[in-house]
C-alpha cells in the first residue's frame, strides 16, 4: 500500500472510531452536566463545593493508582498484538493486577487522611463524605484499565458504555432517587460509589467474553517491569495534569472555603468540556499514530495530526463561541442565576482550554513517538507555574485569579509540547487550510463579542447558531476542507446516526486538496 493510501485509510479509521467515541463522550458529558446542575440547584453552594472537592481528591488518587497504565497499556498492547496475541493478553492481566493492588492501597490512604484533608481545605463535610466515597477508587481504576486494554485492541465499545455513559447515567438516576426519598447529603456519595461499581463489573465480564483478558489471571514480572518503566512517566504526567486541572479548586478551598469552590465550579466544568471533540479524536488517534511512527511514516503522522487538529477546532468552535461571547446565558443555561458571578472566570477559562484545542493532540503525539519524558517536563513546568500563579492571584482576585492561573498554565504546557514535537519530528498543527479556518474563527468571535451578552439563554443560543452558520459557510467557500476529509466526515456522521450526504456533496464541490 502506498503511503498516501495508508494515510487516508488511517484517517478513515480515526473518523469512524471517533464517531462512536464522540457520541459516548458527548452523551456522558451531557449526563454529567445534568447531574451537576441538579446538585448545584438542589443543594447549597457550599455542599456543591464539598462534592466537587471530594471528586477532585478521588480523581487525583485514581491518577496515582493508575500508575500511567491508562495510556501505557493501550500503546504496549497495540504494539504486542502485531507480534504475539498471547503476550498481549498476559500484559493485560498483569496491568489489571497492578492496578487492583495500587487502588486498594490508595483507598486505605484516602480513608485515613480524610480528616486531615477536611481541615486543610476548610470543609468539615470532607471528614465523613470522603470516607464514604473512598471505596469508589477500586472500580474507577478497574474501569479505566479495561477501557485502556480495549483501546489497545482498537475497540471503542467499552469506552462508550463503561467509562462515558453508564457511570454518569447511573449516578444521575441514583441521585434523583436520593432526592425523591429526601435522604441525607451523605447518600449522594453512596450513590457515587454504586454508579462506578456496576460498570466496572460489566466491563470485566465483557473483557473476558470478547477475549481482551485471559481466562485465568496471569502476572509476568518481566512484562510488569517493561510496562511500568514506560508508564511511570505517564503517571507523573497524569498527576501533573490533575494539578493543572484541580489546583484552582483546591486552593480556592484553602483560601475561601467550599462556597467559592462551588461558585467557581459554575464555570470550570463548562470550560473543561471544550476539548471533548479533540479528546474523542485522540482516543483513536494515539494507537494509529503509534503505528505510523513505528513504520517511520512521519509524513502520514503529520497529516493525521493536522487533520485531527483542524476538525477538532471546527467542531469545537460553536461551543467556544457560546462560552466566550455569551457567558451569562451559558451559565444561566446550566447552573442558574446564583452562579452568574462566574462569567469572567468562564471567559478566561474558555480561552485557556480552547488554546489546547487549537494546538491539537500534542501530548498524545509525544506518547505515540515514545517521548513520554518530554510530556512530563512540560506538565511539570506548567504545574509549578499554576501553583505559583494561583498562590499569587487567588487571594487578590478570587475565582478570576484562579481562572487566569489555570488558563496561563494550559497555554504554557501546550506551547512547550508543540515545540518539542516539531523539533524532534517536524510535526506541527498549522497547515494552510487550518490557518484559514483559524483566521475566519477569530473574525467571527469578534462579531460575537460585539453583539453583547444579555444573559438570555435563547438569545445566546440563537446568536451562536447564526454566527456558526456563517463561520462554517466561509470555511467551505475558502476551501478549508479537503476532498478526502469530506469522505471521512461522511463516515463520522454515519457512526453518530446522521445523514449528511447533501452536505458532503457540497463540500466535495467546494473543497480543495492541499
Amino acid at each position: 500500500m502506498k503511503p498516501l493510501e495508508r494515510g487516508e485509510e488511517t484517517l478513515g479509521k480515526v473518523a469512524k472510531g471517533a464517531g462512536i467515541v464522540l457520541a459516548g463522550t458527548v452523551l456522558g458529558m451531557l449526563l454529567n452536566f445534568l447531574t451537576k446542575a441538579v446538585l448545584a440547584r438542589y443543594y447549597e453552594r457550599s455542599q456543591y463545593g464539598s462534592f466537587t472537592l471530594t471528586v477532585t481528591v478521588l480523581s487525583i488518587a485514581m491518577t496515582i493508582a493508575l500508575l500511567g497504565l491508562q495510556n501505557g497499556l493501550s500503546r504496549e498492547i497495540a504494539r504486542h498484538l502485531q507480534r504475539d496475541r498471547n503476550v498481549a493478553l498476559k500484559l493485560a492481566s498483569t496491568g489489571v493486577l497492578i492496578g487492583s493492588s495500587s487502588s486498594l492501597a490508595l483507598t486505605v490512604l484516602v480513608f485515613t487522611l480524610a480528616p486531615n484533608l477536611g481541615n486543610v481545605l476548610n470543609d468539615p463535610h470532607l471528614n465523613l463524605v470522603l470516607r464514604i466515597a473512598s471505596p469508589a477508587l477500586l472500580p474507577m481504576v478497574l474501569t479505566m484499565i479495561i477501557v485502556a486494554i480495549s483501546r489497545g485492541h482498537g475497540r471503542v465499545r467499552e469506552n462508550f458504555y463503561y467509562r462515558n455513559v453508564l457511570p454518569q447515567l447511573l449516578f444521575l438516576i441514583l441521585l434523583l432517587i436520593v432526592l425523591i426519598l429526601n435522604l441525607s447529603f451523605n447518600w449522594v456519595f453512596i450513590a457515587y460509589v454504586a454508579a462506578w461499581t456496576i460498570p466496572a463489573f460489566l466491563g470485566f465480564r465483557d473483557g473476558r467474553k470478547f477475549g481482551l483478558l485471559p481466562r485465568r489471571p496471569e502476572f509476568d514480572w518481566d512484562l510488569a517491569k517493561e510496562l511500568l518503566a514506560f508508564s511511570f512517566p505517564l503517571m507523573l504526567t497524569g498527576i501533573l495534569d490533575y494539578v493543572l486541572g484541580w489546583t484552582d479548586s483546591l486552593m480556592l478551598g484553602y483560601y475561601f472555603g467550599p462556597d467559592k469552590v462551588g461558585l467557581y465550579n459554575g464555570a470550570a466544568p463548562i470550560a473543561r468540556a471544550l476539548p471533548v471533540v479533540l479528546n474523542s479524536l485522540g482516543f483513536v488517534f494515539m494507537p494509529m499514530a503509534t503505528v505510523l511512527f513505528t513504520g517511520r511514516d512521519l509524513k502520514g503522522l503529520k497529516r493525521l495530526y493536522q487533520s485531527t487538529t483542524k476538525w477538532g477546532f471546527i467542531l469545537t468552535f460553536p461551543a467556544f463561541l457560546l462560552l466566550f461571547a455569551f457567558p451569562g446565558g451559558t451559565i444561566n443555561l446550566f447552573f442558574g442565576p446564583k452562579y452568574t458571578e462566574a462569567v469572567t472566570a468562564l471567559r478566561i477559562l474558555s480561552l485557556g482550554f480552547m488554546f489546547h484545542v487549537v494546538m491539537g493532540l500534542n501530548a498524545m503525539s509525544l506518547v505515540a513517538v515514545g517521548r513520554t519524558s518530554d510530556n512530563l517536563i512540560g506538565n511539570l513546568l506548567a504545574a509549578v507555574l499554576n501553583i505559583a500563579l494561583n498562590a499569587a492571584l487567588i487571594p487578590v482576585y478570587g475565582i478570576n485569579g484562579a481562572a487566569l492561573a489555570t488558563a496561563s498554565s494550559y497555554i504554557a504546557a501546550n506551547l512547550y509540547r508543540v515545540s518539542v514535537l516539531y523539533r524532534t519530528t517536524g510535526v506541527q498543527p498549522f497547515g494552510k487550510a487550518y490557518t484559514k479556518a483559524l483566521i475566519i474563527g477569530a473574525v467571527t468571535l469578534v462579531f460575537g463579542v460585539f453583539l453583547g451578552d444579555s444573559g438570555s439563554i435563547p438569545g445566546a443560543i440563537l446568536k451562536t447558531a447564526a454566527l456558526y452558520g456563517g463561520y462554517f459557510l466561509l470555511v467551505l467557500l475558502s476551501g478549508c476542507i479537503e476532498k478526502e476529509e469530506a469522505k471521512n466526515l461522511e463516515k463520522f456522521a454515519e457512526k453518530v446516526g446522521l445523514n449528511l450526504e447533501w452536505l458532503i456533496r457540497i463540500i466535495e464541490r467546494l473543497s480543495k486538496d492541499e
